[in-house]
């Protein structure tokens, strides 16, 4: 069963790095007591790269099945902060995960009422949905009250989750907003001294460099219309009348500057000023070109003796608050909108605070990825516009499976900076069938997806187990699982098992995807991925397989990925340069993935090449064997 060979992949690794680093297979002789301890210490040296598990926090520990379009959180369930118990964080840790991106835990505008609380009521025709977008931010110092048991504590409910995350050995990532807020910022928990944003704002002009906002002088906003879409689906409310009191007018977030935003703008935001003036010029110092090599101490330096904007100020503050709580690093939502020189100066000041910080923004414009790396200072970028959408075609049968290649080299200078992923919140499910229609399809995606290279890996919660994203939770359309509504994730929950975490109500396909993820992702602590450099490697024998190489030093691993839905035998051309430490004219490779039997590399004096039968969207990740033919 594919099951049995997954879990005894896994239960094999710690000892196949340690044959692979030797080349066991290459040499008819026993390796030294010297060789075996340098192997030894380079096991203890290397570390794995880092694994990003997000989770939609308020859908995680949902168990309730109901999923009403545009359902109360009473009838459709919501999950909280004490679902992620030790149980649910082993299961999490167990995929690989060094870092834990829990979306959605800014207390961000939403329907429910919380008024009790001090919290003042969101209008539903500002709101996404019914539970509302993660990135309308209503309050930067406060947590969503959605996700605690006793919403007067929720704060402390959220530091005792970093706490125990911790306890797991895995690290806190939380999203940060920077291009814009919700329409009704309030901040109800902020510290001594702080302002909200707007609230010294000369609403009289429509830009001031120290203005939070930009305005639309002279003009009320209006609700944006459509004939296609009723707020909440057309149920009652008592705020849902089309109207909401904003004079002057905002811009919308997405730099809209209408009174009345268009249905598509995301009207239930406002774009954030940064000292960007209406014509594009900057109102800040530019940084140097040469900036682009400076280390994070020298950046934070240039920003000290800066009169910078006030938005500036503003976000980080607020970072540094979050750190101060207990959070290891942000996900910053559109970067690209904001000035690269801010994230200059953001970027220095959360090193200079935390050292460690995990920093990752979500770019699309590979124009841009250099300097918000180099300038900007950010950690990782999304591979998203390059090498997910190349990956999405050969899983979808549209492109050769080595067109991948050409975006991985594009960012070659780069690329441990660049963050795969198949999935996350604004991506299509692999299962639905508006993407592959088959979760198996990833398999092969997954394991090119976090081998090819030192970038990080990605993990959506759920797509280990199959979730198709079918259900049809009111705003926005299924494929994608809904983040503005209150909905049960059903393959998830058969993982969640009524909150045991222990993947009982798994089908045995669901349990065995599971598994084959656990045994790809522990792959990333092999020193060849970690650190080792690619090499794509020539396929004959079929269109729809990738390969390549990942070496360090003498330590080598090739990666082959049939992407078809049938068996294929191809012939994979292997460089003589990887192989010096090999005296035979055959020799059987170990597959530490699959436990394929039947590769084998033959080498003669014009070269060397791997045969290999791979089973349909199967993967092998191969190394020198045990044995060998003369």
């Amino acid at each position: 069963m594919t099951t049995n060979n997954t879990t005894l992949s896994t239960l094999k690794y710690g000892s196949l790095i340690l044959a692979s680093s030797l080349f066991l297979g290459a040499c008819s002789e026993e390796p030294t007591v010297n060789d075996q301890e340098q192997a030894t210490q380079q096991q203890t040296t290397v570390h794995s790269k880092p694994v990003v598990y997000q989770v939609f926090t308020r859908l995680f520990g949902n168990t309730q099945t109901t999923n009403i379009p545009w359902g109360t959180k009473e009838q459709n369930g919501v999950g909280r902060f004490s679902d992620f118990n030790d149980t649910a964080l082993t299961g999490i840790k167990e995929l690989g995960t060094t870092h834990i991106w829990y979306t959605g835990v800014l207390h961000h505008a939403l329907v429910g009422d919380y008024s009790q609380y001090g919290i003042s009521q969101d209008d539903p025709d500002v709101v996404k949905g019914r539970a509302g977008s993660p990135y309308a931010i209503k309050d930067y110092y406060d947590v969503n009250p959605d996700l605690a048991i006793n919403p007067e504590r929720r704060l402390e409910e959220f530091t005792a989750l970093i706490e125990r995350t911790h306890k797991h050995g895995m690290k806190v990532v939380i999203d940060i907003v920077p291009n814009h807020v919700a329409r009704h910022y309030k901040s109800t928990a902020k510290p001594m001294g702080v302002k909200d944003f707007g609230e010294q704002d000369d609403t009289s002009l429509e830009y001031a460099r120290d203005n939070n906002f930009y305005y639309v002088t002279g003009q009320s906003f209006q609700v944006p219309t459509s004939e296609n879409y009723q707020v909440l689906g057309g149920n009652t409310h008592p705020l849902a009348d089309n109207l909401f009191d904003e004079t002057p007018a905002k811009w919308t977030g997405n730099g809209a500057r209408a009174a009345k935003p268009d249905m598509n703008d995301w009207y239930e935001t406002v774009k954030v000023n940064y000292g960007v003036k209406p014509d594009g010029s900057y109102d800040f110092p530019t940084l140097p070109a040469d900036y682009a090599n400076k280390d994070l101490r020298e950046h934070f330096e240039f920003w000290q003796d800066k009169d910078l904007p006030n938005s500036w100020y503003k976000f980080r503050d607020i970072a540094l608050y979050w750190l101060d709580k207990g959070v290891d690093g942000f996900r910053y939502d559109m970067a690209e909108m904001v000035p690269v020189e801010f994230w200059s100066f953001l970027n220095s000041s959360i090193k200079m605070h935390s050292p460690e910080a995990f920093l990752l923004a979500e770019v699309y414009n590979p124009d841009l990825y250099r300097p918000y790396i180099q300038q900007g200072k950010m950690d990782y970028l999304y591979d998203k516009v390059g090498f997910y959408d190349t990956l999405k075609g050969v899983m979808q049968g549209k492109q050769a499976a080595a067109s991948i290649f050409t975006p991985q080299n594009e960012v070659a200078n780069i690329e441990q900076h660049m963050l795969h992923f198949l999935e996350n919140h604004d991506e299509q499910r692999i299962a639905s069938p508006d993407f592959a229609g088959n979760a198996a399809k990833g398999k092969p995606a997954l394991v090119v997806s976090n081998l090819i290279s030192r970038s990080p890996t990605l993990l959506y919660f759920g797509q280990d187990v199959g979730e198709d994203g079918s259900e049809n939770a009111g705003f926005g359309q299924p494929t994608r699982t809904s983040i503005f509504d209150y909905i049960g994730v059903p393959a998830h929950q058969a993982w969640m098992n009524n909150g045991k975490f222990d993947g009982g109500a798994l089908t045995a396909e669901q349990t065995q995807l599971r598994d084959y993820y656990k045994a790809v992702m522990a792959l990333s602590k092999h020193p060849a991925v970690v650190a080792g450099d690619m090499q794509p490697l020539t396929v004959t024998g079929s269109d729809q397989v990738a390969a390549f190489s990942r070496s360090i030093g003498q330590q080598h691993i090739w990666v082959v990925s049939n992407f078809a839905e049938q068996a294929v035998t191809i012939d994979i051309a292997v460089p003589l340069t990887s192989l010096q430490p090999l005296n035979a004219s055959k020799v059987q490779l170990l597959d530490l993935l699959e436990a394929h039997q039947n590769a084998f590399i033959s080498i003669n004096e014009h070269g060397a090449q791997i045969s290999l039968t791979l089973n349909a969207l199967s993967s092998a990740v191969l190394t020198t064997g045990a044995h060998n033919e003369k």
